[in-house]
């Protein structure tokens, strides 16, 4: 994996039409991936607290593995659009330990209130690699 100063960041478009983000766990690189968010929220005609919503789950989830992450790791976050026009982010660090976020934390009641669904998972390969993934749907799409 590529090292990163802490200006740097890596934009990718995938080939499932997505967008991967991959910058230094540094507090101060999480408006790139709250602008990457509100922009693809933007270009899905979500309502503005809708992409308020995705813009405060994203960052969220990003400071969460922030706080997890190992000596010198990366951010990584993937966004793609499903066909119904729902926005799934998944985020991932290499950690420090096997622990994962605190699901008990107030963040993490916030970030499950903002978003249709939030998924976390610890890999355990050459140490730690802890996931988070959230999907979030247009404010017209969700069952009421």
């Amino acid at each position: 994996m590529p090292a990163f100063s802490r200006t740097d960041y890596e934009v990718a478009v995938t080939q499932l039409s997505g967008v991967e983000l991959r910058m230094a766990a540094d507090p101060t690189q999480l408006s790139i991936v709250r602008a990457v968010a509100a922009d693809i929220a933007m270009r899905q005609d979500f309502d503005l607290d809708s992409i308020e919503d995705l813009k405060l789950a994203v960052d969220e989830t990003c400071s969460t593995l922030i706080t997890l992450a190992a000596q010198d790791a990366v951010l990584s976050a993937h966004f793609a659009v499903d066909d119904k026009g729902a926005v799934h982010v998944s985020a991932k660090i290499s950690a420090k330990s096997a622990s994962g976020p605190d699901e008990a934390s107030f963040g993490w009641r916030v970030l499950t209130a903002l978003v249709d669904s939030v998924q976390t998972r610890v890999e355990e390969t050459e140490g730690f690699v802890v996931h988070i993934g959230l999907v979030k749907s247009t404010a017209g799409a969700v069952d009421a």
